[in-house]
């Protein structure tokens, strides 16, 4: 384990409770409470077109700050855009870059039991989409830097506000960004996209704070069937709707082999001795044997765990036939995968072909998926971070982990920029409803993470 996960684990016995929240009158809470019901008030999935929207919502809280024209920019890039900001800096060191994206994955009102795109509460939740992916993030680094310059905070680095723009799509902003920072030379990234505090899904006890240093490869792929068709009174045996149903049940009933390296098996053995019980057992032995068959198969059970252990894909989309009275003359899913590090994509696509069974079926691999490395822990890092979460909560465990998802950081790594994502979140796994129905987000953690991004920052940028 790396020295620092020793120390926090030894200290992590008496676990206080977290600092009181923020009262709601309070200046800053309200300020903050504002700017995050803005934000989810702007539909900016792919096709809405308001990405430039909030980017200019956004642009507005931080000249209200102080931040000039000449420390924003706000690149158009079709139909959305990316926001770079500038918080100007003494340079005596080399500059930070956090990361934040303004998309989100699109949400039907209709399917939602409250408007996805009003902020609402019941007391306990924030519901809305991007509550949690991201717009907690993109809120709460934009607070941080205001209320940083309104302090009259002078850094001793140039700190970069680098929001993207199409995250959950095809990520052409946030490899502009990438480019358009590329002559800065970030020293590292800090994401507000991934990690953040595990609550214990029972009576809502912390576990741990998760730092994320790693991330499985995005990968997806089109899979097709294809036939003469037909009049639909006349059905014939090889229909392509059928054919594709079969292919997607025996990708169901498949796993790929369980895979392991020593950023998830630190992990494993750090959380397994946090939890404790029956499910923490499984975790430590994992970590001790990841060739334990039990072992693995009490993680894949488990949903908030079950991609930290191997390659993973899953039938997303559909899309078949023409006309109801027509037999199909094409059948289309999309299955998308995430990717176990050191595993070749193509060696994946070959196994869902074998898998699949059906030599008349295409296999399409869409664009062209990022593998990114881990990120080696930095002591700075740990140690600011360890300021700003044991503020909350004294003595937590930080424990570093792979994503099982996929956020912009990996552009990030891929050009030599080691990223961390440190999100100012608490929540219980089974809580997490990120691209799903009624996203939502805890009242407590909203407001008692207002002072996480701005610890961060001062312990990693004062002179």
């Amino acid at each position: 384990m790396h020295k620092f996960l020793i120390a926090a684990l030894l200290g992590a016995s008496a676990i206080a409770a977290p600092a009181t929240a923020a009262e709601r009158t309070d200046p800053r809470s309200e300020a903050a409470l504002s700017l995050y019901r803005d934000l989810i008030a702007f539909r900016t999935a792919e096709g809405q077109g308001q990405v430039p929207a909030m980017a200019a919502r956004l642009t507005e809280e931080l000249k209200a700050a102080g931040f000039i024209d000449a420390d924003i920019t706000v690149q158009p890039m079709g139909e959305t855009a990316y926001l770079l900001v500038r918080y100007a800096g003494t340079g005596e060191k080399a500059p930070i870059a956090f990361l934040g994206h303004m998309d989100v994955v699109d949400a039907l009102p209709e399917d939602w039991e409250r408007d996805p795109f009003t902020l609402t509460e019941d007391g306990d939740y924030f519901y809305g989409r991007g509550t949690i992916d991201n717009k907690l993030g993109i809120a709460m680094l934009t607070r941080a830097f205001a209320e940083l310059k309104q302090a009259g905070f002078s850094p001793d680095r140039d700190l970069y506000l680098a929001f993207s723009g199409d995250e959950e799509t095809g990520m052409q902003t946030t490899k502009a960004l990438v480019e358009a920072l590329s002559g800065e030379q970030p020293a590292f990234a800090l994401n507000s996209d991934a990690g953040g505090g595990v609550l214990n899904d029972g009576d809502g006890s912390p576990l741990a704070y998760m730092v994320q240093v790693a991330e499985k490869t995005f990968a997806t792929f089109d899979v097709t069937v294809r036939n003469e068709g037909g009049h639909s009174s006349r059905p014939r045996p090889d229909n392509a709707i059928y054919e594709l149903a079969d292919i997607l049940k025996k990708v169901e009933a498949y796993q790929f082999p369980v895979q392991s390296n020593a950023v998830t098996r630190e992990f494993f053995a750090a959380t397994g001795e946090s939890m404790g019980g029956e499910a923490g057992a499984m975790l430590t032995r994992f970590a001790e044997n990841p060739d334990d068959p039990e072992a693995a198969a009490a993680i894949a059970a488990d949903p908030s765990m079950v991609g930290f252990t191997r390659t993973t894909c899953v039938a997303t989309m559909l899309d078949a036939g023409h006309a109801e009275n027509a037999l199909p003359q094409r059948a289309t899913a999309t299955v998308n995968c995430r990717i176990f590090p050191g595993t070749e994509v193509s060696a994946v696509q070959t196994t869902l072909a074998e898998v699949g069974d059906n030599p008349d079926a295409q296999w399409v691999l869409r664009g062209d998926p990022t593998t990114s490395p881990v990120s080696d822990p930095r002591d700075d890092v740990n140690a600011a971070v360890a300021q700003a979460v044991h503020a909350r909560y004294p003595d937590l465990p930080l424990i570093p982990y792979m994503e099982s998802g996929g956020t912009d950081g990996m552009h990030f790594r891929v050009a030599g920029i080691p990223t961390y994502a440190v999100s100012s979140r608490f929540m219980r796994r089974n809580q997490m409803f990120a691209h799903g129905l009624d996203e939502r987000m805890r009242v407590d953690s909203f407001f008692a993470g207002l002072e996480h991004w701005p610890t961060i920052i001062r312990a990693l940028a004062s002179e």
